[in-house]
């Protein structure tokens, strides 16, 4: 009897089993193309590194290895993560179609209850009727999302294929994954059966049959707002969404994180662009077009850098090595500025170590090859000597917290002919040979400058108290087996082309510089055009990304709609009717309407901003950003379409549930004892 009864229930009641079907679609689509797309993201990466030799970071890509250490299980804490996030969102989107469907049912079930039917009867009619609707749709939503997860890999493949380096990535899909997610969206839709089942199955016969599913409230309450903004038809639009507020729960809290989500990712990215821009490539670009780094190699053991220079289109050179040492001094070195501004009295232990004869600091060193240091010599204003070192006699006012704009003063003293560096402690140590010496080396200092050679470095920017130091290599070579051990290991070359030179420029002169050093060192290269291009691509896959969560929410959101209005219209059509028997039009109901989607994807809109805009308040303080700076590139367009396309969706739901009741017959709706 029950299997006749869905089967009829289902065949003359068409509109609902579709919003059921399509909830389950668009639900096993979502799920399947999250775990799929993840599942690949985390192979890619095991692949990446695996060729990289990275067995640290690869082993913390698996939860769970077996002895050998060979075969690691398919264990993807993340992708278990968006599985559960998936599941819920699920769950979400498939019990409120069953509730709207239930309750739209309640008159029904409570006469078989009275003449009856038990709990346990009309929960298996349930759950039968479930999963006849939702078992294909889950399948074709479920291959159509392992589709979509294959077009993504391809899609990401063609807009990194310029990024250097890059791995293609090559589609995956794991069997395991598909069990995984039938299995999920088969747990997921029995819950959002079980829960409104279980709570109908609970009701008195008397509770169901009394229980007509008008959705009205018990008690009218005025809505000032929407009356005077709207008459009538406002008043009753307001008291609909009141009775419609726990169906409509979910649609408005997912509508407002959708719009918040999507709003604030847009506000964080553009303003991450805009302080990437100024500064990273803008404050650099007339100081780098090239930038390669030696792995493994001193600078002193480089022997290519005239080959590079005589490159027609390397226009100016420069060949560096970075270096760490200590310096020591005393309170009589310091500038007046900085006596001034506190002295050493700010700074953390970690960075300026206290002695009874002075305070230790920092005090890195650049080594630039002779030629370039003595263009550096050059470009201060002093005589071009290799003899000695410049300092570079400047510090950040540690008061000033904007970073984006510093104020410096002058550091020490100058006039100073010597200093002394050393590494370690700055006292005596043991050499290798047994041999006790003094670890601190005094240096001919040629000048005090506050500029800096033109290089893609920063300086003191983690350390504000660090003294920096310019040596060129034959002073250096003079004085390294002093300091041994401080220099970093790999050397970097700086290479500027033409004015106004082109990425493909660029790129060719990356492949001469590739020629000169293959089979000598191991080098890796970037391009400053190209590195751009690429900053930009990944932040738009990141956007994409992100981009893609606030759509699924915003498409739980609609999807709640679409539900509600297919399924609990057909509970209002005894208001409706009741609305046309008093006098009001058509062209009213229709207004009532419009009211409501309005209202409906307005607040979230509302509430959305104020959140939106401390937020960006508060980034824009903490980067030091002009409000009118970001404004000029606020991304207003794709977060007013983005709102506008939620809209649209809304009032196409509400326009279908308005088609629905437009041509009712009043004798029919209006009979008490309805069996639809």
């Amino acid at each position: 009897m029950w299997k006749e009864y869905t089967k009829g229930y289902l065949k003359n009641n068409r509109t609902s089993a579709v919003s059921m079907m399509t909830a389950s679609f668009i639900s096993a689509l979502l799920l399947s193309l999250l775990s799929a797309t993840f599942y690949n993201l985390w192979k890619y990466e095991v692949e990446r590194l695996t060729a990289k030799g990275d067995t640290y970071a690869l082993q913390a890509m698996y939860l769970v290895r077996d002895a050998n250490d060979t075969a690691p299980r398919l264990v993807f804490p993340l992708f278990l993560l968006i599985m559960g996030l998936a599941s819920v969102s699920l769950v979400i989107i498939i019990h409120n179609v069953f509730t709207v469907s239930m309750n739209a049912r309640l008159h029904q079930f409570g006469i078989f209850s009275s003449i009856g039917a038990t709990p346990k009867q009309i929960r298996t009619c349930l759950f039968q009727e479930a999963w006849s609707v939702c078992a294909v749709p889950v399948l074709a939503g479920t291959l159509l999302g392992i589709a979509g997860a294959f077009g993504i890999t391809k899609w990401s493949n063609v807009i990194g294929a310029g990024i250097e380096n890059r791995r293609e990535e090559v589609f995956g899909y794991h069997p395991l994954i598909l069990a995984v997610t039938l299995l999920i969206a088969g747990v997921t839709i029995g819950v959002s059966v079980w829960l409104p089942a279980r709570k109908l199955s609970r009701m008195t016969p008397l509770e169901a049959i009394k229980n007509a599913g008008d959705g009205q409230l018990k008690r009218r309450k005025h809505s000032r707002m929407l009356s005077l903004l709207f008459g009538v038809e406002g008043e009753l639009a307001g008291n609909a969404l009141k009775a419609q507020k726990k169906a409509l729960r979910t649609a408005s809290l997912s509508l407002f994180l959708s719009f918040m989500a999507f709003t604030f990712m847009q506000c964080f990215f553009s303003l991450s662009a805009i302080s990437t821009r100024e500064t990273y490539f803008e404050k650099y670009q007339d100081a780098w077009d090239i930038m390669v780094t030696v792995k493994d190699e001193e600078i002193g053991a480089f022997g290519e850098t005239e080959k590079i220079r005589a490159l027609s289109g390397a226009k100016d050179v420069v060949v560096y090595q970075k270096a760490a040492a200590k310096c020591k001094l005393s309170e009589e070195e310091l500038s007046e500025e900085m006596k001034a501004n506190g002295g050493f009295s700010r700074a953390s232990e970690k960075d300026v170590t206290q002695t009874e004869d002075g305070m230790i600091v920092n005090a890195p060193i650049v080594i630039l090859d002779d030629e370039s240091f003595l263009r550096y010599c050059a470009q201060i204003g002093i005589e071009q000597r290799l003899d000695g070192a410049v300092i570079l006699n400047r510090i950040r006012d540690v008061t000033n917290p904007d970073f984006r704009h510093p104020q410096y003063m002058p550091y020490l003293k100058e006039g100073g002919e010597t200093v002394f560096l050393g590494s370690g402690g700055m006292e005596n140590v043991e050499a290798e040979n047994g041999v006790t010496k003094d670890a601190v080396v005094e240096l001919p200092v040629l000048a005090y400058t506050q500029e800096v050679p033109r290089l893609r470095e920063e300086y003191a920017t983690l350390d504000y108290y660090e003294l920096v130091h310019f040596l060129p290599l034959s002073l250096w070579k003079e004085y390294r087996e002093q300091i041994a051990g401080t220099e970093e290991e790999d050397t970097c070359i700086r290479v500027l082309g033409r004015e106004g030179v082109t990425v493909e420029e660029l790129s060719a002169l990356q492949q001469e510089i590739d020629k000169v050093t293959e089979g000598h060192y191991k080098i890796e290269s970037e391009n400053r055009i190209r590195s751009y291009e690429e900053n930009d691509t990944k932040m738009q896959g990141m956007m994409t990304i992100f981009g893609g969560f606030c759509v699924l929410l915003a498409v739980i959101g609609v999807s709640n709609m679409f539900s509600n209005t297919l399924g609990f219209v057909r509970q209002r059509k005894r208001e409706i009717a009741r609305y046309l028997s008093v006098g009001m039009k058509p062209q009213e109901i229709r207004k009532m309407f419009c009211i409501e989607a309005f209202v409906i994807v307005g607040k979230p809109v509302l509430f959305t901003l104020p959140v939106v805009v401390l937020a960006v308040g508060a980034m824009l303080r903490a980067s030091f950003m002009d409000p009118a700076e970001f404004m000029a590139e606020a991304p207003l367009r794709p977060i007013i379409t983005f709102m506008l396309a939620v809209w649209a969706a809304v009032g196409f739901s509400y326009y279908l549930g308005w088609r629905k009741v437009r041509g009712l017959n009043l004798t029919e709706v209006l009979r008490d004892d309805t069996m639809v």
